[in-house]
């Protein structure tokens, strides 16, 4: 079966051949590239053009529109391969993750995710909170539990996943205009119940440096990823004959507190801290945790970041018989 791989590139000259170089060599050679130039200032598209000039499946072309998402669907509209993927022009293939993809796909036939494990790698080194990310991540693809921390974050790698054109058109593509649009096609997947196909092996090796899109652009700032998360909680996960609660008042939980109000859904805000229970924060009273026992089959969206207390609430949420992705939801 032919793989699609889409790739928007922009000003990524100093990796772009190590990244084609990376597809060229591939053990599964039934593959196209479809390389969307998105106004690039630098000698990129030279590249790309020299590599097409030598390796026909490679192909060249400016995005209709602008931005990534615009890319994305410039790419898409020209593909012809049954199977597609994506690509960051600035990373490295292993070169067995086509084949390994799809051989999965051909495995568990449509209506399955291929996803592969991932490794950060950076002229200076990673920092303690991507080489968290990266173990994270990899835990739940071997295990192809992705979805069950959904919320969390970006659970599957933008440049790491491969679906049946059919599955990917039944989900919208790349038709909608959300940011990060990564997280808003991951979060279509599990809409759809995709199902994530288990990875043992790193596939792919992700590149780290400062000026990298999702470092830079403003669409992967938190509020982005706290719209979506709570976009799609009140689409596919919230049950409104049901008392919500929000826990904790730190920033996230002020946005999202912030973001209930503003489409007019009633909420109780629970927290643990003395001196904040009992106050208001946006006209709403901030109550103790344990108002929770007398609701019943609450649902409970939780903000809380430190990793300590959130083992803390998990136990607590547990001993009362709340189940994850049912009756409570980790945003952070």
């Amino acid at each position: 079966m032919l793989v699609s791989i889409l790739i928007p590139f922009k000003n990524t000259e100093k990796y772009l051949e190590e990244c084609l170089l990376s597809i060229i060599n591939q053990s599964y050679k039934n593959w196209e590239v479809l390389a969307v130039n998105d106004y690039s200032t630098d000698s990129s598209a030279e590249i790309v053009a020299r590599f097409a000039n030598i390796d026909k499946r490679i192909k060249l072309y400016s995005n209709k529109g602008n931005g990534i998402i615009e890319a994305l669907r410039t790419a898409y509209s020209l593909s012809t391969g049954h199977l597609i993927t994506r690509m960051d022009s600035d990373d490295i293939m292993k070169e067995n993750r086509l084949e390994v993809m799809a051989s999965s796909l051909k495995k568990y036939g449509k209506g399955h995710l291929a996803v592969g494990q991932v490794r950060y790698f950076s002229h200076r080194g990673i920092s303690n909170g991507y080489e968290r990310y990266e173990q994270w991540l990899n835990h739940l693809t071997k295990t192809g539990d992705n979805y069950s921390e959904i919320y969390k974050e970006c659970v599957i790698p933008s440049p790491c996943w491969m679906t049946y054109r059919e599955d990917l058109d039944d989900c919208g593509a790349f038709t909608p205009d959300r940011y990060p649009e990564d997280y808003d096609l991951t979060f279509r997947f599990y809409e759809n119940n995709f199902k994530c196909i288990p990875c043992n092996q790193i596939l792919h090796m992700w590149r780290d440096y400062d000026t990298r899109t999702s470092r830079t652009s403003e669409h992967y700032a938190q509020n982005y990823f706290l719209d979506i998360k709570l976009h799609y909680f009140l689409k596919l996960d919230y049950d409104p004959k049901k008392v919500l609660t929000v826990w904790g008042a730190g920033s996230k939980g002020k946005e999202i507190a912030k973001g209930l109000k503003k489409r007019n859904i009633d909420f109780y805000w629970l927290c643990d801290n003395p001196k904040k229970i009992g106050k208001e924060i946006y006209g709403k009273e901030m109550h103790h945790f344990s108002l929770l026992t007398e609701f019943k089959n609450p649902q409970s969206v939780i903000t809380v970041a430190n990793e300590d207390a959130q083992k803390m609430i998990r136990a607590y949420l547990t001993k009362l018989e709340h189940k994850t992705l049912v009756d409570f939801f980790f945003f952070c």
